[in-house]
């Protein structure tokens, strides 16, 4: 994913591409924890529409929709939409669950595409 988003403009260095990682690593993570092994697999569909917003989506064949949990609920788990919905927000985009004709679910977050003019320089390199 990361190689596609580069292709696209977007460095791996940046903060934007960190955040898009740790996104689809919990809708990822989710896909395979909340289905209780029961969605064997999972893909995970990566769109830039019109140089304007970046789509991904992650598909299961599970029929249950993520919950959303009470802010007071104390629990060691089950945070993942949380983390995944505060991220989308704070970059400006929306999260969606939509069911698949299957029978699965996509849960699908969609942020406006921003490529920053300079790419980070990574920790120990100089800039030129």
């Amino acid at each position: 994913m990361l190689t596609t988003l580069a292709e696209w403009g977007l460095p791996a260095e940046t903060e934007v591409a960190d955040t898009i990682r740790l996104i689809v690593s919990e809708l990822a993570t989710n896909a395979v924890q909340h289905t209780f092994g029961q969605s064997p697999t999972f893909t995970v569909d990566i769109v830039l529409e019109r140089d304007e917003h970046l789509r991904i989506g992650v598909t299961d064949s599970h029929p249950r929709f993520p919950k959303r949990l009470p802010a007071a609920v104390q629990q060691d788990n089950g945070r993942g939409m949380v983390i995944i919905r505060w991220l989308t927000a704070e970059c400006g985009g929306k999260l969606r669950v939509r069911p698949t004709r299957e029978g699965g679910k996509t849960v699908s977050i969609e942020v406006p595409w921003t490529v920053p003019a300079e790419p980070v320089p990574a920790a120990g390199q100089q800039e030129p």
